[in-house]
């Protein structure tokens, strides 16, 4: 790519410059930019925390990376953080730098990180300022985690605040050896982020504001005396939620998805090609377009159970390899989770099969949206593997990195081979090192007992996620499935 093509590609992605130059608002451009105009058509006031910290603060030389899957609004974000920084009254806004990196290649990144400096230099009149990099989609460059690495030790660069933005997380990509080994800055911040679909408490805030949302507590201590509190101040609603739950399942997170679902009725077969065609791209490009559905479909309907790769392979037409690869690539593009065979102390147990969840609910209903026959997912399959994710995304949020090496979640076996579903896991928390509570999925209204037993069984207490049935007198409590997410989340 030649120097004028990044310079335009610069000069385009950053509006506030001119407006900055010619002592015009420099948020002027925020109404008609085409991505956050787009969002007006689908939007339900959702609007993610996630860089509110680095828009807000003052400028140092933190590194963020930010993932997440694709179309979950990833570029959205960082226009948002951007509009925040123009906003401020201390900062100029040509120090922003917005970089949208699709379609660059390794020398065109190097290449911009210069150009994006000498563009701006105005701002270092007096003395050198700090910049902020917002760069988007970076992690489809190879070898981009190198350039990062050589400009953070060898210029400027290195001074400013950085936001990195992915769809995937590959492990050829040193990203940690690279990037946050003495060069993510002295922030405590958190350095990996994760955008994914919006969760069920933010899905009641969007769509149901009239439900309270109950504190989150720490998966280790959902058995306290005021978490039964809460729970039982909220027993008049149990139904409400129940039904907000099982709309969540239909619709997933995606926020165009839960606009549309919102606003039609449901979510269009157009919107689930999209998320089909991001999926086709990073996970299964070899194969033809019908391939995706059909992979999800096997995966949704297997949710339950450890994950046979072998079997299930077969029954796909893959060979072992392949299908293991495809596996790998729909984990690091954020499209799924993998949950081991855990033993009594939280370790993961070599050799074991592992179960296999979806990151969102309508990822198991692409299949039945786009091709006849297709089985459609069961809301107990669904309400595991929703819980599930919460966990996970609970776990990330207690101890960073967890997610993005696959060290979030897992089951147990009892000694009679009973399966219990999300089993203890090793967690921080403020009296040191603890282990969270079983819990066992069971969608039912009633007869959750004989469940209950095989946890007490194996642990003497925990959780059991019900459809309806609220009970904590009793070793192991039910607890409403989507009460528990709220709890988790």
């Amino acid at each position: 790519m030649r120097d004028d093509e990044i310079r335009r590609i610069l000069t385009d992605g950053n509006p506030w410059w001119k407006a900055a130059a010619a002592s015009q608002d420099p948020t002027m451009w925020i109404s008609s930019h085409r991505l956050l105009r787009d969002r007006f058509v689908y939007d339900l006031g959702f609007r993610s925390e996630v860089l509110d910290d680095v828009s807000r603060e003052p400028i140092t030389d933190r590194l963020v990376v930010l993932t997440g899957p694709r179309r979950v609004g990833k570029s959205v974000v960082l226009l948002d953080a951007a509009a925040s920084l123009c906003r401020r009254k201390d900062l100029d806004p040509r120090c922003v730098i917005h970089l949208p990196c699709d379609g660059f290649k390794v020398r065109d990144l190097r290449r911009a990180l210069t150009l994006g400096r000498e563009l701006t230099r105005v701002v270092d009149r007096q003395t050198a300022t700090r910049r902020v990099w917002l760069l988007d989609e970076v992690s489809a460059i190879q070898g981009w985690t190198s350039v990062l690495k050589a400009a953070r030790d060898g210029t400027d660069f290195g001074d400013d605040t950085v936001v990195i933005t992915g769809s995937r997380w590959s492990p050829t990509d040193d990203i940690e050896g690279n990037l946050f080994a003495g060069r993510a800055g002295v922030s405590s911040a958190r350095r990996i982020r994760h955008l994914l679909p919006m969760n069920f408490r933010h899905f009641l805030a969007a769509t149901r504001p009239d439900l309270a949302l109950p504190a989150a507590a720490h998966p280790a201590e959902l058995q306290q005396a005021t978490v039964a509190d809460t729970l039982d101040e909220l027993r008049f609603a149990v139904d409400a939620y129940d039904l907000a739950w099982q709309e969540y399942l239909t619709c997933g997170g995606f926020p165009r998805a839960v606009a549309e679902q919102q606003n039609q009725g449901a979510v269009s077969a157009t919107y689930a090609l999209d998320l089909a065609a991001w999926l086709r791209h990073d996970v299964d490009p070899e194969f033809s377009p019908e391939s995706i559905p059909l992979l999800l479909e096997a995966l949704a309907t297997r949710a339950t159970s450890p994950l046979n790769i072998r079997r299930t392979a077969e029954a796909l037409g893959y060979t072992n390899d392949r299908f293991t690869v495809r596996l790998h690539r729909l984990t690091n593009s954020f499209g799924a989770l993998w949950c081991p065979q855990r033993n009594d102390h939280g370790r993961t147990i070599p050799g074991a099969l592992s179960k296999f969840y979806l990151i969102d609910p309508l990822l198991a209903w692409i299949p039945s949206i786009l091709r006849a026959g297709c089985t459609q997912p069961t809301m107990t399959s669904l309400t595991e593997s929703t819980l599930a994710v919460s966990l996970a995304r609970a776990i990330e949020r207690l101890d960073e990195g967890r997610w993005v090496s696959s060290d979030t979640i897992g089951y147990s076996r009892t000694g009679s081979n009973n399966e219990i579903d999300l089993a203890p896991v090793a967690v921080p928390s403020s009296a040191g090192p603890t282990l969270t509570l079983p819990i066992e999925v069971k969608w039912v209204d009633d007869g959750w007992r004989s469940g209950a037993r095989v946890i007490e069984a194996k642990y003497g207490r925990g959780v059991l996620a019900t459809k309806s049935v609220l009970d904590t007198d009793h070793s192991t409590w039910a607890v409403p499935a989507p009460l528990l997410a709220l709890l988790l989340l």
